[in-house]
C-alpha cells in the first residue's frame, strides 16, 4: 500500500512542477507566472483509472510554493490519503543551466521518480517522468484560477496508458481548507 500511495504522491508532486528547456527570456517569464498559478493550497479527489489498481480513489492535499531569489521552480509538500492510510509527499523542480530538473522525494535512484523534460503551454504542462524502466507523461491543466486537471500515463509497450486521472481545486489557509480536506 505504501508504494502506491508514493505512486500517487509522485504524480501528483509532478502535478504542478515544471520541466522545460526555455528559448528566450520571454518564455522563461511565462514559465515563473506558470510556477506562481500554481502557488497555493490544493485539494481534491483523484483515481487510479487502468491497471492492477483500477478503482482505487484517494485525497491529497498539497501545498505549493515558489522559491524566493532570482530561481525559478517550485516546491509541493503534502499528503495523499488512501482510506485510512496516509503518505506524506515532496517535490522540488528548479531551473538548472538550460533547463529544469526535478524529483519527487528522493528522486529515481532512491523511492521517487525523476521529471526529466516538458513543456509549458499557457495554462497547460506536459512533463516526461522517469524511473529506470517506467517511462511516462503527466499533463496538468489549469482551466481557471482555482481548478487543477492532472492526468497521468505510462508507456506499455508502444502506447500510452492514462493510469491516473485528479480534480484538484485550490482552498485558502481557514476553514474551507479544513473543511475542503477531511
Amino acid at each position: 500500500m505504501t508504494r502506491l500511495l508514493q505512486s500517487i504522491s509522485l504524480t501528483l508532486a509532478t502535478a504542478a512542477s515544471v520541466a522545460l528547456l526555455p528559448g528566450v527570456s520571454a518564455a522563461a517569464d511565462q514559465d515563473q507566472v506558470f510556477f506562481e498559478s500554481v502557488e497555493g493550497v490544493w485539494t481534491g479527489p483523484g483515481e487510479i483509472v487502468a491497471g492492477k489498481y483500477k478503482g482505487t480513489k484517494f485525497t491529497c492535499k498539497l501545498n505549493g510554493t515558489t522559491p524566493s531569489g532570482n530561481k525559478v521552480g517550485m516546491t509541493l509538500d503534502g499528503s495523499c490519503r488512501v482510506g485510512v492510510f496516509s503518505q506524506r509527499m515532496s517535490a522540488t523542480v528548479e531551473r538548472k543551466g538550460r533547463g529544469y530538473r526535478g524529483k519527487f522525494l528522493d528522486g529515481a535512484g532512491g523511492a521517487g521518480l525523476d521529471i526529466v523534460s516538458g513543456n509549458v503551454d499557457g495554462r497547460k504542462v506536459v512533463l516526461s517522468i522517469n524511473r529506470n524502466d517506467l517511462n511516462g507523461a503527466m499533463m496538468a491543466r489549469l482551466p481557471n484560477r482555482n481548478s487543477m486537471n492532472v492526468s497521468v500515463s505510462v508507456k506499455v509497450d508502444r502506447q500510452m496508458v492514462r493510469v491516473i486521472a485528479m480534480d484538484l481545486k485550490r482552498v485558502d489557509d481557514g476553514a474551507v481548507s479544513a473543511v475542503a480536506s477531511e
